[in-house]
């Protein structure tokens, strides 16, 4: 008996999506390495926990896969590319990153909504939010390295930048859960 409750193209761009959250996990543990490389250890521990992050997410839609009663395929994960030029290139890229990541999201999203696929676009609702999170976190960074100097950082910005980021919660302050209370 035939237990899959995933149409072949929900399956497959759940795995491209699996794939991708793996792809985004190698671009963080890339750019972590680099801060560290460079002295910068508040920056690379927070890249660090990004890295573990993304892994999560692959983990969930693996399971989820599993669970609908879908096929895993388990693809090859792109180079994350050149190291960043700077930290300012470098949360840069992170944004990009995410701008992308929700655009794949979004996607599936769509798709899932296309089909009347309940299960799958309810699933996807988490993700969007974290999208959420982790696209207003970067923005915050590339505010922070903005006001530091942004690409023309001096090391005493940098520095003091550093040992704020190795303090940064994982999770930004999303616009809905604003009140006038905690703005």
């Amino acid at each position: 008996m035939d237990t899959n409750r995933l149409s072949a193209t929900i399956t497959d761009a759940l795995n491209r999506q699996m794939t991708n959250e793996a792809h985004n996990a190698q671009i963080y543990l890339a750019y972590a390495a680099w801060a560290s490389e460079k002295g910068y250890d508040g920056i690379a521990n927070f890249l660090f926990r990004h890295a573990n992050e993304e892994r999560n997410h692959m983990m969930k839609i693996l399971e989820y896969i599993l669970k609908r009663g879908g096929k895993v395929v388990i693809s090859a994960i792109p180079e994350p590319g050149p190291d960043p030029k700077n930290v300012n290139d470098c949360f840069e890229k992170v944004f990009k990153s995410e701008v992308e990541n929700t655009t794949s999201i979004y996607n599936l999203v769509n798709m899932s909504m296309e089909q009347k696929d309940w299960a799958t676009w309810n699933f996807m609702q988490w993700f969007v939010k974290e999208q959420t999170e982790e696209e207003t976190l970067a923005i915050d960074l590339l505010s922070k390295v903005k006001i530091a100097g942004g690409a023309a950082a001096k090391d005493d910005a940098l520095y003091t930048l550093d040992q704020d980021l190795g303090k940064t919660p994982d999770d930004a302050v999303l616009a809905q859960n604003v009140t006038v209370e905690k703005p």
